[in-house]
């Protein structure tokens, strides 16, 4: 689907220069000589490059639509994760470092969203909140509420993450998977 050069917002997939890109920042600019444009920043999806464009309105792009699929995490084995899409029963084998830092929070039976352009996966999504137990917590250090009272904590998947002085080892939380932050006891 073509759209404009001033059309692009935040999110959108494109191609360009032969390659997919996302826009990450976008900024109408409308200076006093010359016509209008869209400055728009691109991260490029299939190797991680940025690159910072200029998009008349005249100008077309063609926007990408991503097929979303969702997946069900498995294993691990070695470097690679194995997912199954619940329709077919086909199995999904990504890199790790596909994931990220954000391998860390995959449980199994995990329910993922894959983002595939030509059955080619180029994004995933991890649940944005995940319950995880404690470990280890560092005890409380009697009258040192004046400053940020949190206290660093280790999580049953080796990810430390600062958390309120009454949370002790053993209890289960509920942390946010893209900021790797304490957000509450679970329930």
């Amino acid at each position: 689907m073509k759209i404009n050069g001033n059309e692009i917002r935040p999110g959108n997939v494109i191609e360009h220069n032969g390659s997919l890109w996302a826009a990450v920042k976008t900024n109408a600019v409308k200076p006093g000589k010359g016509g209008a444009f869209n400055q728009v920043e691109l991260k490029n999806l299939l190797d991680g490059t940025k690159l910072n464009e200029r998009f008349r309105a005249s100008e077309t792009v063609e926007r990408v639509r991503l097929e979303q699929k969702d997946f069900q995490f498995l294993y691990e084995q070695g470097d690679m994760l194995v997912f199954m899409d619940n329709e077919n029963y086909e199995q999904l084998e990504l890199q790790q470092d596909f994931v990220g830092d954000r391998a860390a929070f995959l449980q199994d039976g995990m329910m993922v969203t894959v983002e595939l352009y030509e059955d080619k996966p180029i994004g995933i999504s991890l649940p944005d909140q995940v319950v995880l137990a404690i470990v280890e917590a560092d005890p409380v250090v009697k009258g040192q509420t004046a400053a940020s009272s949190y206290k660093p904590a280790v999580m049953e998947n080796g990810v430390r993450v600062m958390v309120p002085p009454f949370i002790e080892s053993g209890e289960r939380i509920l942390v946010d998977t893209n900021e790797i932050t304490y957000i509450r006891r679970a329930d």
